[in-house]
């Protein structure tokens, strides 16, 4: 089996895997960094949702072998202490999550949205979040914090 030296949360971590092995698993089976959340497996849903070099990718679609020295960031590694990133900070203030379950691929969504696009429109907004699903239906709550965040950077 072979060993991936891999930059996650800003530390190398060194993980024995299959080459094929979605990121994932990886993060989740291999590091224990479980707060990167299985959804569909398909990339239909964002709940796995991580950033590599600070663009949003499907963690359960990246098999292990293309991460190569790439920098992956997961809801893990937004902030030290899980609470003081100012999209974290937005998501409490407006009270976004009801289950939780999709809240981590949301927010690793909008930090991708938020490195490509600093100031987006709705259009941006709306185009980057569509591929993120929330059961719960708090997409308008979603949309507040996004805007909380922008409008406070």
């Amino acid at each position: 089996m072979p060993s991936y030296s891999l930059n996650i949360n800003g530390k190398t971590l060194t993980a024995d895997a299959d080459a094929d092995m979605p990121l994932l698993w990886v993060l989740r089976d291999v590091l224990d960094l479980t707060g990167t959340k299985y959804g569909c497996g398909v990339a239909s849903c964002g709940a796995c949702t991580v950033l590599k070099d600070g663009k949003a990718i499907r963690s359960c679609q990246e098999q292990v072998q293309n991460v190569g020295n790439a920098k992956i960031t997961t809801i893990e590694g937004l902030s030290e202490d899980g609470a003081s990133h100012p999209i974290q900070k937005a998501w409490e203030k407006i009270g976004v999550p009801q289950c939780g379950y999709c809240q981590a691929g949301q927010m690793m969504n909008v930090a991708g949205l938020l490195n490509q696009y600093p100031k987006p429109t709705d259009e941006q907004i709306g185009s980057m979040m569509a591929g993120n699903l929330c059961r719960c239906g708090t997409y308008h709550r979603i949309k507040q914090a996004i805007k909380e965040v922008i409008d406070n950077s």
